[in-house]
């Protein structure tokens, strides 16, 4: 029985039969995610069941010598405000002792006679300023303030995703009917020798190979779901642990990251509808956001008072959006000139931004502000007060300017994945970093994390390989693209770049996994005693 198919550029020899095999192949390996995830989460699950009940109340004023970070214990004495719980988790303590105030005292002493120097561990720019931070000293906000707050990352995703999407699928669809009325098919950049048409769709194996992308983010989704709930019953019973120890719980983060994923699958499916150069920007949009949310996730993993609010975030990323449209059309020696002071200027914006910890601002007086600074130093050096913050920051500038420098110079045509790639050599950095900390701290790394990281390092090695793989390009003319086609590889189905889409799906759920778990370490850790970096 023969598949009815129509606006084929060749004529395709499989069967009803063939396409099926194929379907469900990959629909079934992507299931056995699925799967495994459920057994390992019953396993988790009865492991969590045996251990309740037994386990000992958190300590605050006692941390083994292993958990000790890399501070010294003088220098953690030393540090006045360190909080040993945060101020929303001293609200939730309260209402679970069922007493109005968490810190009453039956002391005879007129307190108010006394100056206790409350704002040594209220002001925030006093605590900011210590040189040794702790996660209690900036989760200090009420846990319902800085959920809502997360949560908003999710719902304006969704938002921009139904806005961008619909004329996209529209664009796409006119195209692949342009090319069904009209027969010409150099609007549309296909490896032909490998495309399997379906329908209206010319290469439906294309656009379906992006389903992994989809099927792993509801997958993830689910994941977070299932944390969050548990996260929210520790709450309600009133969970020592779950109110002052580990990495403070906001999951409006994961929730946009797992819908980014899903995003990115269906754009990256429009695109391959009809492949060409001003059709790119939708295969990578989402993936300037899939970086910059994984790279706000680390930041707010130990820095939850401070991290970007959604507004913020998803107005960088449109003009991110915006930036890499500019670059489609203009690539004249104007751009590239705008584009590099951009891109310096907001490297040391945002490491200001950083190091400071909010606490500067951008107004007519920081060139003053910067020159007494420099005086300052010139004249009497001092050590940088943040060592680790600074050895990060000024790698990344380097790294920054670098990556700036060689934009001007080659002034590489695909701005887009130039653009991508400044994404995610620095969402590598900062992760990388992030892990090193984590084990300068004598912080560990739980076996579970470790092979996910592990494993997404071999994914991503076979991905970029199948990635190499040039089977069409809309950088030469159609006649050109056409010479680099190949026959399929997988299935009689699947191309190289088809492979690709499998392998890089995979790879971003277990990145993912990496940072979702990334912190299991510290469940028992109470917060004053958990270093920021």
């Amino acid at each position: 029985m023969a598949w009815p198919i129509a606006g084929t550029p060749y004529d395709s020899p499989m069967t009803y039969n063939q396409y099926m095999i194929a379907i469900i192949v990959t629909v079934s390996v992507f299931l056995c995610f699925y799967i495994i995830a459920a057994v390992v989460a019953a396993f988790q699950y009865l492991l969590m069941y045996r251990s309740e009940g037994r386990l000992p109340v958190p300590d605050s004023s006692v941390t083994p010598d292993t958990q000790q970070p890399i501070v010294s214990r003088e220098a953690e004495a030393s540090n006045y405000g360190t909080t040993s719980q945060t101020e929303g988790n001293l609200q939730h303590t309260a209402g679970c002792l069922g007493r109005s105030d968490a810190a009453d005292s039956d002391s005879s002493i007129d307190e108010g006679e006394i100056d206790m120097l409350d704002d040594a561990s209220t002001d925030k720019n006093i605590i900011r300023t210590k040189t040794f931070l702790y996660v209690a000293d900036l989760s200090r906000k009420h846990n319902k303030v800085l959920t809502k707050k997360y949560s908003l990352y999710q719902w304006h995703l969704v938002t921009i995703a139904v806005i961008y999407s619909l004329p996209v699928i529209q664009l796409v669809i006119t195209y692949q009917q342009v090319l069904n009325v009209t027969g010409k098919q150099d609007i549309c950049y296909y490896n032909f020798l490998c495309a399997r048409p379906l329908g209206v769709l010319s290469a439906f194996n294309n656009v379906f190979s992006n389903v992994g992308y989809v099927m792993l983010g509801l997958l993830f989704l689910g994941l977070v779901y299932g944390r969050d709930k548990a996260h929210q019953k520790a709450v309600h019973r009133c969970n020592s642990f779950a109110l002052s120890c580990g990495i403070p719980n906001h999951y409006g983060l994961f929730y946009a990251m797992g819908t980014a994923l899903i995003c990115e699958g269906l754009l990256s499916a429009c695109y391959h509808v009809c492949p060409s150069y001003s059709n790119f920007q939708f295969d990578t949009s989402f993936m300037y956001m899939i970086a910059g949310l994984c790279m706000l996730k680390i930041y707010q993993s130990r820095h939850p008072d401070i991290n970007a609010n959604a507004y913020a975030a998803f107005a960088s990323f449109a003009f991110v959006i915006l930036l890499a449209v500019l670059g489609v059309f203009f690539g004249n020696v104007w751009f590239w000139s705008i584009y590099f002071i951009f891109h310096v200027m907001s490297t040391i914006a945002l490491s200001a931004q950083i190091y400071y910890m909010g606490r500067w601002k951008l107004d007519f007086g920081i060139l003053k502000r910067i020159y007494l600074a420099l005086k300052g130093e010139l004249l009497q050096p001092s050590r940088p007060m943040y060592m680790d913050r600074m050895v990060l920051l000024l790698l990344a500038g380097l790294v920054n300017l670098s990556l700036a420098v060689f934009g001007v110079v080659t002034r590489p045509k695909d701005f887009a994945s130039y653009l991508l790639s400044i994404f995610i050599v620095n969402l590598l950095l900062y992760t990388t970093f992030y892990i090193i900390m984590k084990l300068r701290s004598k912080e560990r790394i739980l076996p579970q994390t470790l092979l996910y990281i592990l494993s997404a390092v071999v994914v991503w090695a076979f991905a970029f390989y199948f990635f190499q793989a040039r089977l069409t390009t809309w950088e030469l003319t159609a006649a050109r693209s056409r010479e680099l086609n190949r026959e399929c590889l997988l299935l009689d189905f699947y191309d190289e770049h088809d492979i690709w889409h499998f392998l890089s799906a995979v790879g971003l759920f277990l990145c993912y996994m990496i940072l979702l778990s990334l912190d299991d370490d510290l469940v028992k850790i109470p917060r004053n005693k958990i270093p920021v970096f």
